[in-house]
């Protein structure tokens, strides 16, 4: 049975840029993006991410034990798109005026949404992202901050930021060194090519694939297997994170280093982002609402 959300406390609650919605049957709570022209994580949508993510921690952290939620879902509502990454035309206009401060900002931000996701808000559920389309650069990361990837076949996974000089400085070299080896892990940054989610399913790095347009059939088959299982299951997620600790610090330490980074771009990297800018703008707004996007600026190419 679909709701808005579990309870009226929630529900008063609404955000610009994410629409919220919750399965009872499957007791799960999903966070969808739906940021406007162009789908990358702005200010905002981190800013509306963060409030969420409070929200539901405070409900599900509240005096009287919560059990209807069991499972956040990170998905988008955007056709054909998970998220382009991170804000391009927002960092050209931070690096270009020298406003380092609001940069830093950005990048503690990001870190706090995507290392809240990954800790399970500090509550007893799960995260699963779905993905239904391109994840670039911190889209990318953002699916990896989850306990579980669900993604439909055919969807394109990128890290391009080496087109414009720079690393995916949002966790992506410790959420993916959790699943598979440090050397795979830097070759997929530095080499910028795109992986279908079915390569990055034999990877390991993807848990289920959907066949196209069926992620949400594909979450709910997921959802029913993991419930089946439910002791193993947590008890694996746990002994990951005993193996395999990852603390927030870590994270902010490469978000300095990104920032670091980004403040030492040439011009001709500074122009490449911007035209990356204007190719995504372009993209979307020959889009038809509804439109699936097949092939977005750097999903195919560096």
């Amino acid at each position: 049975m679909l709701k808005a959300v579990p309870t009226q406390s929630l529900n008063d609650l609404s955000y610009d840029t994410l629409n919220v919605r919750y399965d009872e049957s499957y007791k799960t709570l999903t966070f969808a993006m739906d940021p406007g022209a162009i789908p990358c994580f702005s200010h905002q949508l981190l800013g509306d991410i963060n409030r969420f993510q409070t929200n539901t921690a405070d409900y599900l952290g509240s005096r009287e034990p919560r059990t209807d939620i069991d499972f956040l879902v990170f998905a988008s509502d955007v056709p054909g798109v998970f998220n382009l990454g991170g804000d391009l035309k927002f960092f050209v206009d931070m690096i270009t005026s020298g406003d380092r401060q609001t940069l830093q900002s950005y990048a503690e931000l990001s870190i706090d949404v995507l290392y809240a996701n990954f800790v399970n808000l500090n509550a007893d559920v799960r995260t699963i992202s779905l993905v239904t389309g391109t994840a670039l650069g911190a889209g990318f990361e953002a699916a990896l901050s989850s306990d579980y990837i669900v993604a439909e076949a055919g969807t394109i996974f990128k890290f391009p930021e080496v087109v414009f000089n720079m690393f995916p400085g949002m966790g992506a070299y410790s959420f993916l060194a959790r699943r598979i080896s440090p050397a795979l892990v830097e070759k997929m940054i530095v080499n910028a090519e795109g992986y279908s989610a079915e390569v990055l399913y034999e990877m390991g790095i993807v848990d289920v694939i959907a066949d196209p347009g069926q992620g949400e059939v594909a979450l709910r088959s997921f959802i029913k297997r993991l419930n089946k299982s439910s002791i193993t299951r947590r008890s694996v997620l746990k002994m990951r994170n005993r193996v395999l600790p990852l603390e927030k610090q870590e994270l902010l330490d490469i978000a300095n280093d990104w920032v670091d980074a980004a403040f030492s771009l040439s011009e001709r990297d500074i122009s490449a982002m911007s035209r990356l800018v204007r190719a995504q703008s372009k993209m979307m707004s020959q889009s038809s609402p509804g439109e699936k996007q097949t092939q977005l600026p750097m999903q195919n190419h560096a």
